[in-house]
């Protein structure tokens, strides 16, 4: 499976990726604001992947200009209730200050809510991670109750709360990544034997029908044809 949108491809993680996600997980960068900061053996990453491979999780490989530099994820998927807790993170340090993680974390989130009508999307942030609180709070989501004396804190996002605080960042995704605004989506013959296209598809249906689908030999597409109605 594949979004692609402002100049990002989203693409569920494949386990012959899985070493390079460790070693950018072991990094300290990344490590430290975690709250699991222990270093991770090959072992437990192959354990940890088995465990995520499933409809509750959904990891997704960055790839920006051609290059795979991070991972954006969504896990305890719940398919009812719409909601599942996001996470991101840059392997490749040279992309941190930058405006990439914009670019990726816009495209996840108006996937999420628009492409399959989430209702809500959680993070867990440390205390002391106050870049990451920054970040996040531009973009919508405000602390959870009852969380302010905890060290790794609960964060909820909506899409009313994405739309009422996330304006100026949208307008400059837009701006950056000049034509690339339509979204698409690849679902390749895996995600049907896992019945991950089939959820996806179910949703889509109901909250994206506008999307168009087209049959071709790399899989099934669905590409937005709508004039800047959807993402605004």
């Amino acid at each position: 499976m594949k979004f692609f949108k402002y100049g990002i491809i989203l693409e569920r993680l494949r386990e012959e990726d899985i070493e390079m996600v460790r070693t950018w997980r072991n990094s300290d960068p990344v490590r430290l604001n975690m709250k699991y900061q222990d270093i991770i053996t090959p072992r437990q990453q192959q354990d940890w992947f088995i465990s995520i491979n499933n409809l509750r999780f959904n990891y997704l490989m960055i790839h920006y200009r051609g290059e795979k530099i991070g991972i954006l994820n969504d896990k305890n998927i719940d398919w009812e209730t719409r909601s599942s807790e996001s996470g991101i993170f840059l392997g490749r340090t040279e992309f941190y200050n930058t405006f990439v993680p914009y670019l990726v974390s816009v495209a996840g989130i108006e996937t999420t809510f628009y492409l399959l009508g989430w209702e809500k999307q959680y993070a867990h942030i440390l205390r002391s991670n106050r870049n990451a609180i920054k970040f996040n709070s531009q973009l919508g989501y405000q602390l959870s109750e009852g969380q302010e004396d905890i060290d790794h804190q609960q964060y909820e996002i909506t899409r009313k709360s994405f739309e009422q605080k996330a304006g100026k960042i949208r307008k400059a995704v837009r701006s950056i990544s000049g034509n690339d605004n339509k979204a698409k989506v690849l679902f390749e013959t895996a995600d049907y034997q896992a019945g991950l296209a089939q959820k996806f598809e179910g949703l889509m249906k109901i909250h994206s029908p506008h999307l168009e689908r087209e049959e071709t030999p790399e899989g099934i597409w669905y590409k937005d044809s709508a004039i800047d109605t959807v993402f605004i």
